[in-house]
C-alpha cells in the first residue's frame, strides 16, 4: 500500500474510527451510575497531596 492510498484511507475510514471512539468515551462518561466513580478518580491527587503534607 502506498503512501497516497494510506492517506486516502485515513482521511476517510480514520476519521470514521476516531469519532466513533469519540462517541463511545462521551457515552461511557455520561452513562448513569459514572458520576460516582468520576468524582472519586478527581479526588485522587488530593488525596494523595493530604497524606504528603499530613493534613489527613
Amino acid at each position: 500500500m502506498d503512501y497516497d492510498a494510506m492517506r486516502h484511507f485515513a482521511d476517510s475510514w480514520g476519521l470514521l474510527y476516531m469519532f466513533g471512539i469519540f462517541l463511545f468515551v462521551g457515552l461511557f462518561l455520561l452513562r448513569p451510575g459514572a458520576r460516582h466513580r468520576a468524582v472519586d478518580a478527581a479526588q485522587i491527587p488530593l488525596r494523595d497531596a493530604a497524606k504528603e503534607t499530613g493534613n489527613d
